[in-house]
């Protein structure tokens, strides 16, 4: 099984500037806890202190929501794309 992992410029930086790559991961736990052997810069920036998601991190699977797709329970399937989008705040 083989997903692809997509991400935008601002933590592509974290992975020596590769804004897409392919990863063995069956579900979001395996997902970042695969990053913190293959990109710990990344996962330093997506993980917080207690090895979880950030809130600031929104993940889609094929450009939905995983938080309505069963969140960290659910499970990638072979050919998912995979995007990792951090919030943007701002305003007035």
């Amino acid at each position: 099984m083989s997903i692809r992992i997509v991400l935008p410029t601002a933590l592509a930086r974290h992975t020596e500037g590769q804004k897409s790559f392919e990863s063995q991961a069956q579900d979001l736990p395996g997902l970042l806890a695969e990053f913190e052997l293959r990109y710990p810069a990344l996962a330093q920036n997506v993980k917080d202190t207690n090895g979880k998601l950030r809130r600031f991190v929104n993940v889609y699977v094929n450009d939905e929501d995983i938080r309505f797709l069963g969140g960290e329970d659910h499970r990638f399937a072979d050919g998912d794309e995979v995007m990792l989008i951090p919030s943007i705040a701002g305003g007035c």
